[in-house]
């Protein structure tokens, strides 16, 4: 038997997930322990045969709950012109959402 997995865009990102995957996506602004689905569904294989959306599958529906808001690691970016005396260090962390697939739909 093969895995159920689909590919889901959100965030202008494309993720592979599988149920029971945690997944970070850009921020959503939910709440956590809050039920959320993810309509644009770009391909899934649900064990028989796969399905490919042109652009989305039709009626395809990935559900997942929100677990948590967390934060990525710090990048740091440096700024530097030489002879001019001008560095500048920036750091910065991105904010994510951790969402947990909870199953799919067609």
């Amino acid at each position: 038997m093969e895995k159920k997995y689909a590919v889901i865009k959100t965030g202008g990102k494309q993720y592979r997930v599988e149920e029971g995957d945690v997944i970070d996506v850009e921020l959503l602004g939910e709440e956590a322990k809050e039920k959320i689905s993810f309509s644009d569904v770009l391909f899934i294989h649900d064990g028989t045969a796969p399905k490919i959306g042109a652009p989305f599958v039709a009626n395809a529906i990935v559900h997942g709950e929100v677990v948590d808001e967390v934060r990525g690691p710090k990048v740091i970016s440096y700024k530097y012109k030489k002879r001019k005396n001008y560095r500048r260090k920036i750091g910065h962390r991105q904010n994510y959402t951790r969402v947990k697939i909870t199953e799919f739909a067609v």
